[in-house]
Formats: C-alpha cells, sequence, structure tokens
C-alpha cells in the first residue's frame, strides 16, 4: 500500500506532525520586510520591479513549502538560521498547511496579473496588502489568520497552536487591562494630539539644522 508522504515533523511527545513556530515567524518576517520595501519603491517611486521579484519569491517558496517540504524552503531555512539559538515551539503541521495554501492562492492571483500580464488594479492592491496583513500578524504577533480559518473547513479540532490560542481558557491577571492603562493610553493620545495642534505649522516642514538655530540665537542675543 503506498504511503502518503507527511507534511511536517516527527518530534518525541506530540502525537502528530508538528514544525518551528519561531522559525515560521521568522520567515514571515522576512517576507513581510521585502514586501514592504518592494511597496514603498511602487509609492514613493513608482517603480513595480522589486514587487514582480519579491511576488514572484513568495510564490515559489509557497510551492516549495506544499509540494516538496516546508524544510526545503528558501525563507523557512533563513528564518531558521536566524534563530537557530532559540528554543523551538512546534505547533501542529495541519493547520499551517491550510494557512500556506491560503498564501499559494493569493500569491497566484497577483503572479498572474502584475507579473504575467503586467497589469495594474485595486484587485493587486487588496490582495498584496492582504498578503502583507496576514505576515505582519504572523511575524510581530504570532497570529496565524490562516490557522484561525482552519477549524471553519475541519471537523477536527487544531492542535498545537501557537500561545495555546485553539483552546479555551481563562485569561491570567498578567493579561487583563484595567481602568488605570486605558486611562495612560488615553493621555498619551491627548498629548500627541495637543503636539499635533500646538505644532501644526512646522510638522509639515523640513527640519532646520540644529547648528543653525543655535547660530540664530546667539546671533539674537547679542
Amino acid at each position: 500500500m503506498r504511503r502518503t508522504k507527511q507534511f511536517g515533523e516527527t518530534v518525541v511527545g506530540y502525537n502528530i506532525p508538528v514544525l518551528n513556530e519561531r522559525e515560521i515567524r521568522a520567515a514571515a518576517g522576512i517576507l513581510y520586510l521585502i514586501m514592504f520595501w518592494s511597496w514603498i519603491l511602487v509609492i514613493f517611486l513608482d517603480n513595480y520591479i522589486l514587487l514582480k521579484i519579491a511576488n514572484t519569491m513568495f510564490l515559489a517558496d509557497f510551492v516549495v513549502r506544499l509540494f516538496i517540504s516546508p524544510k526545503y524552503s528558501p525563507s523557512l531555512m533563513f528564518g531558521r538560521f536566524i534563530v537557530r539559538n532559540q528554543t523551538p515551539e512546534y505547533v501542529g503541521a495541519a493547520q499551517k498547511k491550510f494557512a500556506w495554501t491560503i498564501g499559494l492562492v493569493l500569491s497566484t492571483i497577483i503572479f498572474f496579473l502584475l507579473v504575467v500580464l503586467n497589469s495594474d488594479s485595486f484587485i493587486n492592491f487588496i490582495v498584496c496588502h492582504t498578503c502583507m496583513i496576514f505576515l505582519f500578524f504572523e511575524s510581530s504577533f504570532g497570529i496565524c489568520f490562516g490557522c484561525k480559518f482552519y477549524s471553519m473547513f475541519y471537523k477536527e479540532k487544531a492542535q498545537y497552536c501557537p500561545g495555546e490560542i485553539c483552546e479555551i481558557r481563562e485569561k491570567e491577571q498578567i493579561q487583563s487591562v484595567s481602568l488605570q492603562q486605558i486611562t495612560v493610553i488615553v493621555g498619551c493620545l491627548a498629548f500627541v494630539i495637543m503636539t499635533v495642534v500646538l505644532f501644526k505649522d512646522g510638522l509639515g516642514e523640513k527640519p532646520t539644522s540644529l547648528w543653525l538655530l543655535i547660530k540664530s540665537a546667539l546671533l539674537s542675543l547679542l
């Protein structure tokens, strides 16, 4: 009987194939950074070259993850090197595969529209920024939106989710937000608003050399 190729790694103590969440988050950060700078060039220089190359890399990376093996993915290998001295945090491979399938679909759409057809539309913007939002939340907060959608399509419950978000549990005291904390946040926002109001005339101006300001102040005293 033909054996199905396993997706993920077998680790002692885990009853399902798993992946290292630390290297996944590192890889997401790498891809997000590339996409971010690609859009900076588009917005300020109207240059699409890096965005097209980045999308091609994005698509190739997800093809390797899903159809060959995650351990051969270029971004995951870079991520593994970066976090090589950190203790692995294992997560279920099944929900990650589902999340990466969503990534593959999105990157395929944008590859066809932007690279193959060389076209530009609001669809490009929406798809690219959806990918960037997914990558940002994965790398910054450890929140995998694709993993959250997993339970909507599969009956079996996702196991070994990052931060135990798949488990229903009560929040600990350190996770709660108090009235005092909210007050401080409101105070910070008030400070920012007050600063904008007081210095609104100079916020849009190019900063003046500090030495010129000092020289001008000294001359005014003489």
